[in-house]
């Protein structure tokens, strides 16, 4: 399949910000469901738009997921510290999955990162349930940094991970 990585128009924030939510909703990863106070934050491509670079996976016309890269010093980093880029809210449309979408939008934020002068590791923080991006991070060569472990709430234990580009 020819998957076509690119940044995203504000036309399509809406749809993205869809695909993303449903992504999280339908794999049960929001602690609340459609009463989770992360399910808006998913959802503003538009507000996060800004302060990094939306990245959409695109196939013949049809969205099929999208992520964030949060450049350093970007206010949408979690946990990058020097020399470091970030992504966050890697999604990828339940009807897409299994094409490849998700590891393209990974080797894009890997590829972006690598163009900024001083970047050398990218970094991002994912549940313990989200097994398939876990199987793309290591594939491509991330390994776990449980140092750096956190939590955004109480109950919601992250987990992190780390390449040198």
């Amino acid at each position: 399949m020819d998957i076509v990585i690119r940044a995203a128009t504000a036309a399509e924030y809406e749809e993205l910000g869809e695909i993303t939510a449903r992504a999280y909703l339908d794999d049960g990863l929001l602690h609340f469901a459609e009463d989770d106070p992360y399910l808006g934050r998913l959802r503003d491509v538009t507000g996060r738009a800004p302060d990094g670079e939306v990245l959409v996976a695109e196939h013949d016309g049809a969205l099929l997921g999208c992520v964030t890269f949060a450049p350093p010093g970007s206010p949408l980093c979690d946990i990058a510290g020097p020399g470091e880029a970030e992504f966050r809210m890697l999604a990828v449309s339940p009807a897409a999955r299994g094409r490849g979408a998700g590891e393209a939008l990974v080797r894009a934020c890997m590829s972006r990162a690598r163009e900024l002068e001083g970047v050398s590791h990218l970094v991002l923080s994912t549940t313990q349930k989200m097994l398939g991006a876990h199987r793309i991070y290591h594939r491509l060569g991330f390994v776990r940094t449980p140092e750096r472990d956190w939590s955004p709430v109480p109950g919601l234990p992250l987990i992190t991970y780390r390449i040198e580009l």
